[in-house]
């Protein structure tokens, strides 16, 4: 049998040129072996002509069609082949063009037809294919009715509900499609799950998965500077403004937006669109070709889908012509759990591309647990973003954990336990233990409290650290199974499995509960550590803290009780306490939550420290919650300087990141840090935008530019800067931060932006931070080796070192106990 494919067209046109026909079946390949993403021509093996076992390309006389056929490949563009989702996928084929109308796509051996059909240009072939199940699939590129394949890749697709690899979906998990006026669709008939109501307010059935059919808006930027709905009909709002773009067009500022549910939570994207497109094929020519994720900040713990930011709709990068994606499971305020977050912006981002098309680049964008999420995205999964604007950074948030979990044992221990010392009421020598600034200008809300129930000491300060002001009430909410809510909670059926919330621990721990894993007594197992942790010590050592102080600071201060014997919070943090309620109880009184601090059996016994488990912390390195410095992406970190108002944001996180990187990678060339300054009442200024613009001139040079690399192509202006409140350059340069990673002088804005620290680096931890148990040697082998010096203890106080460390102290010196061997 002889097959043949020939060009339509009279002569003179280009011929296909090949013919296939049926030799011996060792001459070709299965194409049943045909590796991912690579080019094959082979025989189907299961063509529709039972009599055909196999085809080769060739005729004896002539391999020209088999040198056309040997061009083509298929790739997958919106996801790595192992990572589909939605049973669809957007595709390129290339091929020489007198090959384009003969193409086939084929789906485990069934052949579809792509719809809209893909589009042709150039050597290529694009457009978007569906059909794929649950699990294992082929996809080939075929021609001869079948007979040939020419290309094949092997996928692997997923349930658009998820998951792909974050592990069980998490249960009680309650909707929030309200925030768009929607009711999620039944996915259940009975509960457990989130009631769906019919017209007239009857259940109808339940919702497990909290999906909703996508749905397209047209929103127009208005005088006001908000945003409305935009009219039906040609007539423009009176009200309406234009957008002049970077390309000189002036366009009616008209937005399209896209909002839909993958991997359970709500998405959203946002660009320009011209007035009166077809939703169904929507216009793309206002779109710059840049795509812009944001992640959004805050501290969630999960159980609920949340909610969309603003900031899916922000008009300064839309009016740049920017497309802005964007996830509730991208936004920390939802869920800490960056697995789960890695694996919906992966999913997000291909269902972006499947709709719209391949972005140019894609630039992450988002502070605080947003720049937290780019560097854990970026270090998982290389490829969905291509470069990183962090604000208000941190490394990662569960480094943040364990200096955050020493800010009430500290804080306690100056207000309470140590009332009586005056050292403490001037809240500057706060900084001596807990690391972190603190303001006398900046109030304690609790101060009067503490006044009126008569637990003003000596040592009460009417100012805050960082630890009152930025971080109390964050630690119950990661550590107290009994602490913690989510909206919406009341419409799901049945409460008794949502109400208890510590039957569920809604705590970071328990949200991410398929990471960290379970301990034998049930609870999520977490990575909070301080044994051997000397407080204070540098201090000490330097003279601001006497040695007796010291001693009696880690005879004393304690630790956390384990999860499940933890209780409910108190005052200011459980609901509906009243005043009345504090004086007639005053032990209702709890900002430092310290019933649920480790105390001592009695007064001549240390309080006792608190394990972590070493699962959990190994855990967080192998799932990458854990920020190692593998950042090679060009990164600008931006912050406005903030240590005055002790907000949660210091100053020095952007460093430890660098330090990270550089320990990493060997260098930190691609990772500029910008600062911009803040005063008190003075109107803040950021520089977001600047930084996108810039980015948008590095990212310009590395694609004409690739063979320079990321350092080669920095703009003049990616570069080590601080600016005045105004937002005007101060410095810039490679040497302006000179004196923090390093013993060089102290560079211009290193003098001008003072850096402090955390409880830990004040105990001796690296600058990084990143240690969750530290190694630990025994108090004679620290007498040794100077870990006091210049104090000499005597004998009385090395019984006491011995008697508060019986198992030993940290030694920084040697790598994090809780980092896997491998």
């Amino acid at each position: 049998m002889a097959l043949s494919i020939a060009s339509c067209g009279g002569g003179g046109g280009e011929s296909s040129g090949f013919a296939a026909s049926t030799p011996s079946t060792s001459s070709v390949k299965s194409s049943a072996a045909a590796p991912e993403s690579t080019t094959s021509v082979a025989a189907a093996s299961d063509a529709k002509d039972p009599r055909v076992e196999a085809v080769v390309v060739g005729n004896g006389k002539s391999d020209a069609g088999n040198e056309k056929l040997a061009l083509v490949t298929l790739r997958i563009l919106s996801s790595a082949p192992q990572w589909v989702s939605g049973g669809d996928a957007r595709i390129e084929v290339q091929a020489p063009r007198i090959l384009h109308d003969k193409v086939e796509i084929w789906i485990n051996g069934v052949k579809t037809t792509p719809a809209p059909p893909l589009i042709s240009s150039g050597w290529g072939l694009e457009g978007v294919v569906t059909g794929f199940k649950d699990g294992d699939n082929t996809l080939q590129v075929r021609f001869a009715h079948g007979l040939i394949v020419a290309a094949s890749i092997h996928l692997t697709n997923y349930p658009i509900e998820g998951p792909m690899f974050s592990g069980p979906h998490q249960a009680p998990f309650v909707c929030t499609t309200n925030m768009f006026g929607l009711q999620p669709k039944v996915d259940s008939a009975v509960s457990p799950g989130y009631a769906v109501l019919d017209a007239g307010g009857a259940i109808a059935g339940y919702s497990r998965d909290c999906s909703i059919d996508s749905f397209i808006s047209y929103w127009y930027r208005a005088a006001d500077n908000t945003w409305k709905l935009l009219p039906p009909g040609d007539a423009a709002p009176t009200d309406m403004t234009q957008v002049t773009l970077p390309d000189k067009r002036t366009v009616d500022f008209i937005v399209r937006r896209e909002v839909g549910t993958i991997n359970r939570f709500l998405y959203s994207f946002a660009m320009l669109a011209p007035r009166g497109e077809d939703p169904a094929h929507p216009d793309t020519s206002l779109w710059n070709g840049r795509l812009n994720y944001y992640f959004n900040g805050g501290v969630g713990i999960g159980h609920s889908q949340g909610s969309v930011s603003d900031r899916s709709l922000e008009p300064e990068m839309l009016k740049r012509g920017y497309a802005i994606a964007h996830s509730s499971g991208n936004n920390t305020g939802t869920h800490y759990n960056l697995q789960l977050a890695d694996e919906t912006a992966m999913m997000t981002k291909e269902r972006f591309i499947e709709r719209y098309g391949v972005p140019t680049y894609t630039v992450g964008l988002g502070g605080s647990g947003g720049a937290i999420a780019q560097y854990i995205l970026a270090q998982n999964h290389p490829g969905v973003l291509d470069a990183l604007l962090p604000v208000q950074s941190f490394p990662d948030m569960v480094s943040q954990v364990t200096h955050v979990g020493d800010c009430e044992l500290l804080e306690y221990y100056m207000d309470v336990i140590d009332r009586n010392n005056v050292r403490w009421s001037d809240v500057k020598n706060r900084t001596l233990l807990v690391g972190m600034n603190g303001e006398p200008s900046v109030a304690d809300p609790m101060a009067p409290y503490k006044q009126a129930l008569g637990l003003a000491g000596p040592s009460m300060t009417t100012g805050s650290t960082e630890c009152v002001k930025g971080w109390r009430g964050l630690f119950p909410l990661v550590m107290n199974p009994w602490y913690g809510q989510a909206p919406n909670a009341v419409f799901y059926v049945p409460q008794g499995d949502i109400a208890p919330i510590n039957t569920n621990q809604w705590t970071h721990f328990g949200d991410a509960r398929n990471i960290y894993g379970l301990g034998d007594d049930g609870y999520a197992r977490h990575t909070w550590d301080n044994v051997g942790v000397q407080y204070g010590l540098k201090s000490m050592k330097a003279g601001n803290v006497t040695p007796a102080e010291f001693l009696d600071l880690n005879f004393k201060v304690g630790g956390w009780v384990q999860p499940k014997d933890m209780l409910q919070e108190g005052f200011p943090f459980y609901p509906g306490i009243t005043n009345t309620d504090l004086r007639n109880n005053p032990s209702l009184f709890d900002p430092w939550s310290r019933r649920n601090m480790t105390r001592p059996l009695s007064d001549d016994l240390p309080a006792p420290r608190t394990e972590g488990n070493l699962g959990a912390m190994q855990a967080a390195y192998a799932s990458g919650l854990v920020f190692s410095g593998n950042d090679l992406l060009p990164t600008i970190d931006n912050r406005q300087y903030l240590e005055r108002e002790v907000n949660m944001h210091d100053a020095h996180q952007s460093f430890a990141v660098r330090k990270r990187v550089l320990q990493k990678t060997g260098t930190s060339d691609n990772l500029v840090i910008w600062f911009t300054d803040t005063r008190p009442g003075v109107p803040q200024v950021d520089k977001n935008f600047a930084a996108v613009d810039v980015m948008d001139q590095w990212m310009a040079n590395i694609l004409a530019h690739p063979h320079l690399g990321v350092a080669r192509n920095r703009p003049a202006a990616a570069v080590d800067s601080c600016f005045d409140v105004n937002g005007n350059l101060l410095f810039s340069g490679p040497d302006v931060w000179d004196g923090i990673l390093d013993d060089k002088p102290k560079g211009a804005c290193t003098q001008a932006f003072p850096l402090f620290g955390t409880s830990r680096i004040v105990a001796g931890a690296p600058f990084e931070g990143g240690v969750y148990k530290c190694a630990l040697k025994s108090v004679d082998t620290a007498l040794a080796d100077g870990t006091y010096g210049p104090w000499i203890p005597d004998d009385a106080s090395v019984a006491k070192l011995k008697q508060i460390f019986p198992q030993g102290v940290c030694d920084y010196s040697r790598p994090d106990q809780g980092r896997p061997s491998q």
